[in-house]
């Protein structure tokens, strides 16, 4: 008899759960409550253009390549890749240093050569020998705790083997990543670039794991830009499940994930439609189950995560303008002064700070030498600035978030970009606005924020608390990012498949 998976999310973990689960027989229904796929990686729509709204950075090729390749396809027949030469355009006001500017590469050799001319030889040096360790922690860590179901730290210990224990210890879990910079770089504002890597998981670099130094090599691996947009990524994902027989019901909120006999059993809708089925993988933050979103049977499947401990939260302002002066590339990082007061804000005061730092997006500046050259109409852009995810228990009125885009245009401005508020319609979305599409969230945008050496073993991995309830998404194991979460959907699917067979 084939067994029943009901999906409930749409998001990355979800699709390629879906996908898995399908490919090996199963019966797969997948539940999204919004009218699209893709989750936090959205578009939103102002006046005639679509601008990405999520995630903007493509790493970790080989695990979509791997979904794809399991399924009987190419992932080059589903989406159309361009190999980002340059990976970020970083720009610094602070007064010692004003209009300096720093292009970090995908080559490590133009890199160096970067950083010698930008801040010296010995800076090149420690740049040379900060990629060496992040590629060591990245092959020590790949396929013993990404990429694999979650590990207890003994268990971790063992898959390294304990025999290479050195390279365990080069981990640096204990370390914070914004100590061990020290190590590396005496410019602050190489610091504060690379710092920057604890935002990946919505975390402090002050308080975040030296662990995450592996992202530089995830970076030099390659980073992609999606023709059309991130949500074709989404999009790809959909129609590999649909391939298999995957059936999707968008615009379908799920009111409660039914127990009968101490296990899951199906699925009521919120017309009151039930879903009977032999098991659910759960695409939502776990804070969702925790605090009884989908009824007061599942909340012993995981623990919500409590204010204190959520990520990063933002506000972000979906623009399209005219822009002039600095040399935008598709992304692009504004630096303040001080790096480390920004976190204090958010994670203690839960404020933004005065100068936080600007992310911007440009999604049709993909070449160097277009960026250069070429002056547009307008450009589509994601305006970020990091903020405490409370939107749960409190809300920006419209004078707090026009004050704060004036603080990141402000910025901007200094670093040589002006944004031609003339020419420029926005929709701006603050953490509350980040609740209200992720229920229970409080706006976080990464689940738990990874601070101190046991944080990445405090996500739950698949299995959760309930028999037959399965979790997937950014809250759950190996945590939050676009590949990330496509493992946790398929590391869901294996624990399905090992409990209830294929």
């Amino acid at each position: 008899m084939v067994k029943r998976v009901v999906v409930i999310g749409a998001g990355m973990g979800g699709l390629a759960a879906a996908a898995d689960l399908a490919r090996q027989g199963f019966d797969v229904e997948v539940l999204e409550r919004a009218s699209s796929p893709g989750g936090k990686m959205r578009e939103v729509k102002v006046g005639e253009s679509y601008i990405d709204a999520g995630p903007t950075v493509f790493t970790m090729k080989w695990v979509f390549e791997s979904l794809f390749h399991d399924a009987g396809s190419k992932l080059e027949e589903f989406l159309e890749l361009q190999t980002a030469s340059i990976l970020a355009r970083h720009a610094w006001r602070n007064d010692s240093h004003t209009g300096s500017r720093l292009d970090l590469f995908a080559d490590i050799e133009q890199s160096t050569a970067a950083i010698a001319d930008f801040a010296g030889g010995r800076e090149a040096d420690g740049y040379r020998a900060f990629c060496k360790r992040g590629a060591d922690i990245y092959r020590t860590l790949r396929d013993t705790y990404m990429a694999a179901q979650r590990p207890s730290p003994f268990e971790l210990v063992q898959r390294v083997g304990i025999g290479n224990l050195g390279a365990m210890w080069r981990t640096a879990p204990m370390k914070t990543l914004w100590a061990e910079l020290g190590n590396y770089f005496h410019d602050p504002r190489l610091r504060q670039l690379f710092g920057r890597y604890a935002t990946y998981v919505g975390s402090s670099p002050g308080f975040a794991p030296a662990t995450l130094m592996l992202i530089a090599h995830v970076e030099q691996e390659g980073v992609w830009i999606v023709k059309g947009g991130m949500r074709r990524v989404a999009d790809a994902l959909q129609q590999l499940g649909e391939k298999h027989g995957v059936r999707f019901r968008f615009n379908t909120h799920v009111d409660e994930i039914q127990i009968a006999q101490g296990r899951v059993a199906g699925a009521r809708l919120a017309g009151g439609e039930i879903l009977a089925c032999d098991a659910v993988v759960f695409n939502g933050d776990i804070s969702a189950l925790g605090t009884g979103l989908l009824g007061a049977p599942v909340t012993k499947a995981a623990k919500p995560i409590a204010r204190k401990d959520r990520s990063l939260s933002a506000v972000t302002w979906c623009v399209s303008a005219k822009t002039r002066g600095f040399p935008l590339h598709h992304h692009n990082v504004f630096f303040a002064e001080d790096y480390l007061e920004e976190f204090d804000a958010v994670f203690r005061r839960r404020t933004v700070t005065a100068a936080p730092t600007v992310y911007v997006c440009a999604q049709d500046r993909a070449d160097a030498a277009v960026d250069q050259h070429i002056e547009r109409d307008s450009d589509r852009m994601l305006v970020l600035i990091n903020a405490p995810a409370d939107g749960d228990v409190s809300s920006l009125s419209a004078a707090q978030i026009a004050t704060l885009q004036e603080s990141a245009f402000g910025l901007m401005r200094q670093c040589g970009l002006e944004i031609d508020v003339s020419t420029m319609s926005s929709v701006a979305t603050p953490p509350e606005g980040f609740n209200a599409l992720f229920p229970a969230t409080g706006g976080a945008l990464y689940g738990r924020a990874n601070h101190g050496s046991m944080a990445s073993f405090a996500r739950p991995g698949a299995t959760s608390g309930i028999r037959g309830l399965y979790l997937a998404g950014g809250s759950a194991h190996p945590g939050a990012g676009i590949p990330m979460a496509t493992i946790s959907g398929r590391l869901a699917a294996q624990r399905v498949v090992a409990d209830l067979g294929s």
